[in-house]
């Protein structure tokens, strides 16, 4: 399993259309998911990208707070 991580302002998935997925501030992730892949895969991979510190602290400083700190919102394509 492998998962790639974008902050966003905001972000949407549109199919036919449609859309089908957004969210406001937080994080797109694209996933890539295998047979081989178990539920404690999958289970590892969501604790990381809620607990990954990719936003600034209040006072500015990089890499401090994730999107579990902030409140913020995931939107996951697979």
């Amino acid at each position: 399993m492998r998962a790639v991580l974008q902050k966003v302002v905001q972000a949407s998935v549109t199919v036919n259309n449609k859309v089908v997925g957004e969210i406001g501030r937080g994080v797109c992730v694209l996933v890539g998911i295998s047979n081989d892949d178990t539920r404690d895969d999958m289970e590892y991979i969501a604790k990381k990208i809620i607990g990954i510190r990719v936003f600034d602290d209040a006072e500015g400083n990089m890499w401090k707070k994730s999107t579990q700190d902030l409140g913020l919102e995931i939107l996951c394509v697979s």
